[in-house]
């Protein structure tokens, strides 16, 4: 055992420090406590989609005040971006996680006892300003509490779980939103869409309480020069892993070239007020240096590829998914009455006149609250489960990952054209739920190879600064859609493959590989 034991040697970097702590329990006890966190941001994010068509009719919505609630999420998460990333960076991963799902749990339970449109779009601005904190930290701390070995799968694991929040919220969507339910309590009156949005809080409550019992990044802690505690999380992650006392965890002494902050922590907390505001100060501009390395060599060429792939993949994909539930409830609608041409001319032509009809959007908002309107949604979030699945094996093979962003990308840029011939519900359904499955896959890999090349100190805010162009990507493309569909049917298809061909360009200059040491 001895011999053992010094094979190792007594000091290493982390990641043989994290090698060392193998693969077991306490990888999956933070994967579990992952989940809840990344199904929040897509509850966030899709909830309104869902309860839109009840919602119009009790809040009386006007077709501004549906664009806008649309898009009042996506811009709290676009605003909070860089505070996020200075207080992540700065201060820990499990502040974030922690305070925030509580925080963002709160926003959810107000917007659902909203009583008019104003106070629901406020809370739902604060729930995308919070919520986008621990959704990206989530990311990072997954990474840099796993080796190289399987950081790939981990990624995929994050894929895995958002397509896994898709499909729980359409299946709550399908069994509650059909149900009339209306009660008061005192001067409050709640709907059947205010018990759903209430519902869609439990992630971000569960995931903050969950995270109290993890310890803080060793990475993170390394990079603050802090390697006492450094060492003492991962013992705790070896001890768990390995069944075994923590003082048989072989590493002593950890080490990095230079740690990426030497301001150490204060040990006892008992420091006056003074000199902690001090310090607090001067980390907050230390932060602000974090941007620095982004506008130089080599990350501002790598930042700029990644961006920009980033908000044309994401504006194509959000132009796609959040008009689908629209699109199948139109459908649904030419089935109930005996239309027979269910092209998808017909269904962006029915949807751009019929808001002039009052009449018919009335009858339209009763039927589109029949469980018959969800159930294709809820085979696309099937499809996405399932793909995310069936890509986890291949992602073993080095030589695959290196493509399989390109190849993606290639395949997506026909099927969303192919929409444009699609003339029947069957056939919608078919190139949706592959293509959006693929788009998840794509969206994953640019995010893991985001997570390994950017150092541990910019890492937070890199993430939080391609999750923000891709929500620019989303406003800007829910903003243009209807534009491009008022102008003729093809127009948005020719749109949305010239988007999908430029991401299939910038993706040739990327490299992707996974298992290569964290910065």
């Amino acid at each position: 055992m001895a011999e053992a034991a010094s094979s190792v040697g007594q000091t290493a970097d982390f990641e043989t420090a994290i090698a060392e702590c193998g693969f077991g329990l306490f990888n999956v006890f933070i994967m579990i406590c992952s989940m809840p966190c990344l199904s929040a941001m897509v509850f966030s994010a899709t909830a309104m989609s869902y309860v839109m068509p009840t919602a119009e009719c009790e809040l009386k919505l006007s077709l501004l005040d549906k664009g806008m609630m649309n898009a009042v999420t996506y811009a709290g998460m676009i605003i909070s971006a860089i505070p996020w990333g200075f207080v992540a960076d700065t201060m820990g991963r499990r502040l974030v996680l922690i305070s925030g799902g509580w925080i963002d749990g709160i926003c959810v339970l107000c917007a659902a006892m909203s009583q008019n449109s104003s106070q629901l779009m406020a809370f739902k601005f604060f729930d995308g300003f919070i919520v986008c904190g621990p959704f990206a930290v989530v990311v990072s701390n997954l990474a840099e509490f796993h080796g190289k070995k399987h950081r790939h799968f981990i990624m995929l694991f994050i894929g895995l779980s958002v397509s896994l929040g898709a499909l729980t919220i359409t299946l709550m969507a399908y069994f509650l939103l059909p149900v009339h339910i209306y009660f008061n309590v005192g001067k409050f009156h709640f709907h059947t869409w205010q018990i759903f949005l209430a519902l869609t809080a439990l992630p971000s409550l569960t995931s903050g309480f969950l995270h109290i019992f993890l310890p803080e990044s060793p990475k993170f802690l390394m990079s603050q020069g802090n390697y006492s505690k450094a060492l003492s999380s991962l013992q705790r992650i070896y001890a768990m892993n390995k069944r075994k006392s923590r003082d048989s965890y072989p590493i002593t002494t950890l080490t990095d070239a230079t740690p990426e902050r030497s301001e150490l922590q204060d040990p006892t907390g008992e420091s006056p007020l003074r000199e902690r505001f001090d310090r607090t100060k001067r980390r907050f501009y230390e932060g602000l240096k974090q941007l620095k390395p982004m506008f130089c060599s080599p990350y501002l060429a790598l930042s700029t590829r990644v961006y920009s792939l980033h908000f044309c993949q994401i504006m194509c994909v959000n132009s796609v998914r959040l008009w689908l539930p629209q699109i199948f409830a139109t459908m649904q609608t030419f089935q109930v009455n005996g239309i027979l041409d269910k092209s998808m001319c017909a269904v962006l032509d029915h949807n751009t006149n019929r808001r002039s009809n009052t009449a018919v959007l009335k009858e339209e908002c009763d039927i589109h609250q029949q469980p018959e309107t969800y159930t294709n949604n809820i085979i696309v979030a099937l499809v996405g489960l399932v793909g995310f699945l069936l890509f986890f094996p291949i992602l073993r093979i080095r030589g695959v990952v290196n493509h399989i962003l390109k190849v993606c990308l290639f395949i997506s840029t026909f099927l969303v054209g192919g929409l444009y011939f699609s003339t029947s519900m069957g056939m919608t359904l078919i190139i949706a739920s592959i293509y959006l499955t693929i788009m998840g896959v794509c969206a994953s890999t640019i995010i893991g190879m985001s997570v390994v090349v950017f150092p541990t100190l910019m890492r937070t805010m890199v993430l939080l600064l391609i999750m923000t162009f891709g929500r620019l990507g989303s406003v800007t493309g829910n903003l243009l859609l209807p534009i491009f569909i008022q102008m003729s049917c093809w127009a948005p298809f020719l749109w949305l493959t010239s988007l999908m061909t430029i991401a299939f360009v910038m993706s040739l200059f990327l490299k992707v590989d996974f298992q290569q040491p964290l910065n």
